[in-house]
């Protein structure tokens, strides 16, 4: 199963449109569209970003059943499929694979946590289960557990788990990282603040909460390295430094979902425990938005 990557460039880390009654199909299919039309790499379903912790099962289902046909392999769709509950996350992943996804995204577990013998052990357990690659996601700020690199090494050479989506924010340990699993990992940044230093040690790219808003700039950023100008690349990150850190001055997707609302894409609602963003926050997004020349 391993090979060439999964994706290459940018990713999108989807938002699902919500309103009272529920996911909003009809926006979720105009947003797929717009995203494949400004070129972006890839598409994640249902993720942090994507509200899944809050998805109904049926609505989990269906958001990912429903994104694989409306994207008609145009680009690759990667499943959000992971939870503290590792029976559900295998059931979740094996719906994913046969409604046709390329990929899954498995986060860790959250709550309860684990002992990176358990991360081993409940990784390899999905990875056992299901017949296409995994991206394992480590975003310790959210569930409290950080896969370490010996951990990484440990799970390396399981054919069915293929790329890291590395979220630690810490360099070190992303380099450490690099060096203990070589190729048989594809890294992959899952923070946009880290998109360039990721890719100078080889990274794949990024699995993008800015890319909501910035599809096609987001995928220049990471393409413009690729072709060799790692100088221009690092000018784009530095440029879209401050509109980065605004759509994470609230807890993700906070401020994106504001953003999204603000262009049109769908209504400003998110599921409790999430709120709107505050007015003064708002406000400061708003203004290096427009300075990006989007539309609010």
């Amino acid at each position: 199963m391993k090979g060439s990557p999964i994706f290459r460039g940018a990713a999108t880390a989807l938002i699902t449109p919500l309103t009272r009654d529920g996911v909003d199909f009809n926006a979720f299919g105009r947003l797929i569209d717009w995203q494949i039309a400004e070129g972006i790499d890839a598409l994640v379903i249902a993720g942090t970003t994507g509200e899944g912790s809050t998805l109904t099962d049926e609505e989990h289902r269906e958001s990912i059943r429903f994104a694989v046909e409306r994207t008609a392999g145009r680009v690759p769709v990667i499943a959000g499929t992971g939870s503290n509950d590792t029976d559900y996350a295998i059931s979740l992943s094996k719906y994913a694979c046969e409604a046709g996804a390329d990929a899954l995204l498995v986060v860790t577990p959250y709550y309860n946590k684990a002992t990176q013998k358990g991360l081993v052990a409940m990784f390899t357990a999905i990875a056992d289960a299901v017949s296409k690659p995994i991206i394992l996601y480590n975003v310790p700020s959210r569930t409290g557990v950080n896969i370490e690199p010996a951990t990484y090494a440990a799970l390396a050479d399981h054919p069915n788990i293929a790329a890291i989506k590395e979220a630690n924010g810490n360099i070190s340990k992303i380099v450490e990282t690099a060096a203990l699993v070589g190729d048989k990992l594809d890294i992959y940044s899952g923070n946009d603040d880290q998109i360039v230093p990721i890719l100078s040690m080889g990274g794949q790219g990024v699995i993008s909460v800015l890319s909501n808003v910035l599809p096609a700039k987001t995928s220049e950023l990471c393409h413009r390295f690729f072709r060799g100008d790692a100088a221009g690349s690092a000018r784009m990150q530095c440029e879209l430094l401050p509109l980065i850190n605004a759509l994470f001055c609230e807890v993700n997707p906070i401020p994106v979902k504001a953003a999204m609302a603000a262009m049109g894409w769908c209504e400003n609602y998110l599921r409790l425990p999430l709120t709107p963003m505050e007015e003064a926050h708002w406000q400061t997004l708003r203004a290096l938005m427009a300075q990006q020349g989007l539309s609010v």
